[in-house]
């Protein structure tokens, strides 16, 4: 119990540090992790409205773009903040209380916490401004983010270890993973395009995330092809990899030979 204990106060410490650090320096602080996503699906709404007359679901263009960007950003943001945990705590290692899992609680909890706080805003704000009234499965939504979070979870573990090994493996996720957010069916409706395009999205787990999203945030979608077993089974695959690989490289970590 001492030691669970001891574990909380250092992840607790850890995560005021990370609000700090983040935050504290830039304009406006905490608000501008609030303010960023909620401007991007203001824009995008703009741009949607000019090439199209109707969204591929329902009436309102900010609830269809919101309902595809939210479930990303909980995977692309925490790929991406997990990724740089050891860096940014490198220093706190070399204390022995401070372990890099402590360092990866905090982590994930914090930016989990805040995603959730911007999906939630953002939500509201579009369903109290433009009055719509559709019926939400609240609890659905909530297991897609809290799916693809765990996704980025695992892939940012995998990558705290693979970006100190092998720097040239950086270079090539990042090519590889930036046009995720065109083709993982924010835009669309994986449906709607042709065989076998859609078979080979499918492959994408983000589109299975997005769908599952959608299907709780509207009623009438349907979401064929969704499967969150797969989902749920890669996620956890990438998370014992990421356990795997940075247990093994515990000791070049605290001696900062990564």
């Amino acid at each position: 119990m001492k030691l669970i204990e001891q574990h909380l106060r250092v992840t607790a410490a850890l995560i005021v540090r990370e609000m700090s650090t983040r935050y504290g320096s830039k304009p406006g602080g905490y608000l501008w992790a609030v303010f960023d996503p909620v401007a991007h699906v203001a824009m995008m709404t703009l741009i949607f409205q000019v090439f199209a007359r109707m969204p591929a679901l329902g009436l309102s263009f900010p609830l269809f773009f919101a309902s595809g960007y939210l479930p990303f950003t909980f995977y692309q943001r925490m790929s991406s903040f997990m990724a740089g945990t050891m860096k940014a705590n490198r220093a706190l290692l070399s204390y022995p209380v401070v372990s890099p899992f402590d360092a990866i609680v905090s982590r994930f909890t914090l930016q989990l916490m805040t995603d959730a706080l911007v999906s939630v805003l953002i939500l509201f704000l579009i369903v109290e401004l433009g009055g719509l009234g559709q019926p939400m499965d609240v609890a659905g939504m909530v297991e897609a983010a809290g799916a693809a979070a765990v996704l980025g979870l695992g892939i940012g573990t995998i990558n705290i270890v693979m970006f100190a090994r092998f720097p040239l493996y950086e270079q090539i996720f990042g090519i590889i993973n930036r046009p995720l957010f065109m083709i993982s069916g924010v835009f669309f409706l994986p449906e709607s395009l042709p065989s076998p395009f859609r078979d080979y999205l499918l492959y994408n787990p983000l589109v299975h995330i997005i769908m599952w999203f959608r299907s709780a945030l509207y009623p009438e979608y349907r979401a064929d092809g969704l499967d969150k077993g797969y989902v749920l089974e890669l996620a956890l695959v990438y998370f014992v990899a990421g356990l795997a690989l940075l247990t093994t490289s515990m000791r070049e970590i605290r001696e900062e030979r990564l």
